[in-house]
Formats: C-alpha cells, structure tokens, sequence
C-alpha cells in the first residue's frame, strides 16, 4: 500500500502557478485501477495564469472551467485532441498546471505489473507496446497510461483512496525553463512557463535541448539548491 503521510496536501498546491510547476517536477502521481496502482514521476509541467492568453481560464469562467477558480489542489481534465489532460489547480483564481509528461514509477507499491498494464492502457498505433520511456511522453498519452479520464475526476478533491501525488524524494537538481508547446500565435506564446527536468529532457513531449535550440535565447536552466 502507499505510503499516504508523503501524498501532498491540498495546501501543497495553494502556491504560485509557476512554483508549483517547479515543485511538482520529481512527485509521482498515483491512480489505483482494480488492484494496481498505477504511477508515474512527473518530468515536465507547464503554469497557466487567469491574466494570459494562452489559458483556458482567460476565456472566462464556465461550469466546465470552474475547477480553475476553485482552491488550489483540485483537478482539471479537459479532451485535447481527443485525449484526455490533467491539470491542478493553484493559488489564485483562474491559475493552474498543467501536467505535461511523466516517467513510469516502478517501485514496491507499483511493480511490473502496474507498469505492464500501463503498457496495456496505452499501445501505439500499430497496437504495440510502446517502451517505457515513451509511455507518458505527452499530456494525453500520460493520461491513457495512468486510466485517468475526465468525467471521473474534473473538478474533484484528491482521493487517498484512488489518485493523489506523492513525494517519494526526488528533486531534479536542475529544471529547464521554455515556452509552453501548442500556444496559438498571438496567445502569449512567447511566456517561459514551461517547466521540465533536465535528466528526462529526452523523454518530455519535445525536448528543449534539441538541435538548434540555444540557451538564454530558448531556454533557460534553473540550478536547485539543496
């Protein structure tokens, strides 16, 4: 069973967007599907703001938005390309993460079965199984791995029972700062908000150290203190 004294808190979540997409990069998220419980380490998070363009809060407060204008710590799903996304909300209204991509967390509460049957959840498109690595690469594919799925827990409380966030002790000892992915032209698509831990860059949904990216310039990296 997991060890529910390290999940997070609501009060955890009750911070600024852009610390909290910082502060969540090396949790793991569990979600309990029949007996397993699903997991994985969260890499790479981006902070969305009532006051910017590019989020969804920006647009104005709808009965299916509303979990942005609730306290921090509850969850908003949403389809995005016919997927579905997961989102936390954080201090403030209309402010939020979004959680970009993970990393399969293999440990004795989630073993190789959990990670076989997020395999099974979250085939490629030829019905194969995708390599661990690839598993979480993305927001919709975190989601399908993880059996998360927006009419269960949009605008719900973590459930200690079900879902919530752990802090199994890790802290990237340097994150990656860049622009979001997806935002529109003209949607402030030039804002630094996108968080990624630089030992998984490789495996988030585009790597920002790729070819012809150049620091200062593309991206920025924090170095954490202890």
């Amino acid at each position: 069973m997991p060890d529910h004294r390290r999940a997070l808190c609501d009060h955890f979540f009750d911070r600024d967007a852009q610390t909290l997409a910082r502060d969540l990069l090396g949790k793991v998220i569990r979600h309990k599907v029949g007996p397993l419980w699903l997991s994985a380490r969260i890499i790479e998070t981006e902070a969305y703001y009532l006051e910017e363009k590019g989020s969804h809060a920006s647009l104005g407060y709808t009965e299916k938005r509303k979990a942005l204008f609730l306290d921090g710590g509850h969850i908003y799903m949403y389809y995005a390309r016919g997927g579905d996304s997961l989102n936390f909300s954080a201090a403030g209204p209309g402010n939020a993460v979004l959680i970009k991509s993970a990393y399969p967390w293999v440990d004795e509460v989630s073993d190789e079965n959990s990670l076989a049957q997020m395999q099974l959840n979250n085939p490629d498109a030829s019905g194969n199984l995708r390599p661990p690595e690839r598993l979480c690469a993305g927001q919709t594919l975190l989601c399908k791995a993880l059996g998360l799925k927006v009419p269960m827990w949009d605008a719900k409380r973590f459930d200690h029972a079900q879902l919530f966030v752990e802090d199994v002790g890790q802290r990237p000892e340097r994150i990656v700062q860049t622009t979001r992915l997806g935002i529109p032209t003209g949607r402030d698509e030039q804002l630094m908000y996108r968080f990624v831990d630089l030992d998984y860059a490789r495996f988030c949904t585009r790597n920002p150290l790729r070819r012809g990216q150049v620091e200062g310039r593309d991206y920025f990296i924090i170095a954490q203190g202890n």
